[in-house]
């Protein structure tokens, strides 16, 4: 790893994850712009000294400054890292972009796809700042409390260029947290949107206590589907059986600091999907995700059994239980399809 030199960063968005990765970042001795688009949100943590509510108890550094307006984030940063929902993470695109040119290039740590159209973060950037542009995505197991409280967590910084890749996996890399870089994007956006799905329907039949096999069943043939919808479009299998991928399938699974696990769970308790969002009152990537891989899934031709029953749970009203019987009545066909 090249030695490292202090920069200032602007990190955008302040959900949980957001304020994690700026926490991470100002830990090993950067300078943070932290910015939320709630101008009584950046007020509430100017106030707090920290970000209550999604990292209670956690209070940020000096070296993190909150701001509501965009054009003063950016101004004189070094970097940018965009944090948003997967759904914000076109429009904030766009209203920085004018500022991204004296910058080394654009890195994102969203998980998930475009709405409505089902293509990947990375293609959105390309649209908008060129293919000539360097561009990063940092992914893997890592929930943001844990990353806000310095635990052990190791990721993937994917990169369309290796050289800014392993920038990103340097600026983020510190005693408690471990980067490796990679080239594959299109490998570690799948794996990190995919895990969101499969996460709802390991939390459906926890929460219907269909017990540990059928956990264990779950994730083995969720990254099955990941790696045929991989190996459809381009993914490097490696990455999809790496952190970006297994890891963090595993992680989001099986935790339940996890949104989209609990989400699942509460489906599975009998909670509609409005009910069950309102419980969690925060994004849960893994419902869009569930359409646009479908959508995906019917483009290239690619069997996604636990995804489709999961989107019918979600979209068309399924219960839970016939979801799981309609999976388990599947023709008998070898573990390697």
């Amino acid at each position: 790893m090249s030695e490292r030199h202090s920069a200032q960063i602007a990190v955008l968005g302040a959900g949980s994850w957001g304020s994690a990765l700026a926490l991470q970042l100002a830990r090993v001795g950067h300078q943070i712009k932290l910015w939320t688009h709630m101008t009584s949100h950046a007020e509430h943590m100017r106030a707090t000294g920290g970000n209550p509510e999604y990292l209670p108890d956690i209070t940020f550094p000096a070296d993190i400054a909150i701001y509501d307006d965009l054009a003063a984030a950016l101004s004189d940063a070094d970097h940018v890292l965009i944090v948003t929902p997967s759904h914000a993470f076109s429009e904030t695109l766009e209203r920085a972009k004018p500022q991204l040119s004296s910058m080394s290039g654009l890195a994102w740590a969203s998980k998930g796809f475009e709405p409505g159209t089902g293509r990947f973060l990375h293609e959105v950037a390309v649209q908008q700042l060129g293919d000539q542009v360097p561009l990063a995505l940092v992914s893997g197991p890592s929930f943001a409390k844990e990353v806000a409280l310095g635990m052990p967590t190791a990721v993937t910084v994917a990169s369309n260029q290796p050289a800014f890749g392993a920038l990103w996996a340097n600026l983020l890399h510190g005693e408690s947290f471990r980067a490796y870089y990679s080239d594959d994007l299109i490998g570690a956006e799948l794996g990190g949107a995919l895990k969101n799905v499969i996460a709802v329907a390991c939390g459906v039949a926890d929460g219907l206590n269909l017990g540990l096999n059928t956990r264990a069943a779950l994730i083995t043939r969720g990254l099955a589907e990941m790696i045929r919808l991989g190996e459809a479009l381009g993914a490097d299998q490696r990455t999809l059986v790496g952190l970006a991928g297994v890891g963090d399938l595993v992680l989001t699974c099986t935790g339940d600091l996890s949104r989209n696990r609990r989400f699942g769970l509460s489906l599975g308790r009998g909670k509609s999907v409005n009910e069950a969002l309102e419980a969690i009152d925060q994004v849960v990537e893994g419902v869009k995700t569930t359409e646009e891989a479908m959508r995906l899934a019917k483009r290239h031709g690619v069997e996604m059994p636990i995804t489709e029953q999961v989107w019918a749970v979600i979209f068309e009203g399924r219960s839970p239980i016939e979801a799981v019987k309609t999976l388990m009545q599947r023709e008998l066909k070898p573990e390697s399809v």
